[in-house]
């Protein structure tokens, strides 16, 4: 059901899909163990994931604060707000879902991936996703792969980006997905600046802003999920300046904020995008018009 923006109940927003709405708002869990979704508390920083949904009865709970409840719960807690104020917030930025009561094995653990073929990005859907995406094909040449895979017996293919444990993030237009391991991907060029992305499309986005001036002489961080800053941290912080490329959305403001109070080194670059969700999306709607008075200051 999609309500728009008029406002739903409190029942039915306690209906809403726990593991669909997190996953909404940036949070993938860390491993699935049966009815049980873990994740890195979007609630506070930690390293270890002790953040359980399960996904029968549509609840949550934190292990490290000891509370949990429904979405509504974690709504108030999350984005600091009233009941009021959360469900005029679900009217205006989500469709949503009853819980589903589906539990056979493709929901009760991983979905098994398995890298069957790896090519140059050739073919014309993906290509063509790219350029929707306005990333140049031959960027994306440069750190991405064709992957073709088998999920729990079904073929696909999507555009692969390595991390730093061999594993890999997949994209087409349709569907999203992680190799295992999943890590954080780094490059290092021997600078004292570091740009921090979430994922490799704005990292890629970046690229093609800064290729237009010839000046990215940086270190480069990909987080493939913004629950890895903590992981990202002892490669970020040897570098003396942190410029953080994140979403504009309440998981990335609200790491953005916790690095500015962790470093003087830490800098929010997202006023670049301010009127934009992320990188990617400022490029797409401004690549036609971008020009020397976007890029004169390097951000």
């Amino acid at each position: 059901m999609d309500l728009g923006r008029q406002r739903p109940s409190v029942k039915e927003v306690r209906e809403i899909d726990l593991v669909d709405y997190l996953s909404r708002i940036g949070y993938e869990p860390e491993k699935i163990s049966g009815v049980d979704y873990w994740y890195l508390s979007p609630l506070r920083i930690e390293n270890t994931a002790s953040f359980k949904v399960n996904r029968k009865l549509n609840r949550w709970y934190d292990h490290g604060i000891g509370k949990g409840g429904n979405l509504i719960d974690f709504g108030i807690l999350y984005y600091g707000c009233s009941v009021a104020d959360l469900l005029d917030r679900v009217a205006s930025n989500f469709s949503f879902h009853k819980p589903s009561n589906r539990l056979p094995s493709q929901l009760s653990i991983e979905p098994k991936l398995t890298i069957i073929g790896n090519y140059p990005v050739s073919s014309i859907s993906l290509l063509r996703y790219l350029e929707q995406r306005a990333i140049p094909a031959a960027l994306a040449d440069q750190f991405c792969r064709e992957l073709r895979y088998d999920v729990n017996g079904k073929k696909c293919y999507g555009i692969g980006f390595k991390n730093d444990s061999g594993g890999y993030e997949i994209r087409n237009p349709y569907f999203k997905a992680s190799s295992s391991p999943k890590d954080i991907t780094t490059f290092s060029n021997g600078t004292n600046e570091v740009a921090v992305f979430e994922g490799f499309i704005d990292f890629l986005s970046f690229l093609v802003i800064y290729k237009m001036r010839g000046d990215y002489d940086t270190d480069f961080t990909v987080l493939n999920s913004i629950s890895f800053f903590e992981r990202a941290r002892p490669f970020m912080e040897v570098h003396s300046t942190i410029k953080l490329f994140f979403d504009r959305d309440t998981a990335g403001k609200n790491v953005s904020r916790y690095a500015l109070l962790l470093s003087e080194k830490y800098r929010d670059e997202s006023s670049l995008y301010a009127d934009y969700k992320d990188l990617n999306d400022w490029l797409i709607k401004t690549s036609s018009h971008i020009n020397n008075k976007h890029l004169g200051k390097s951000p």
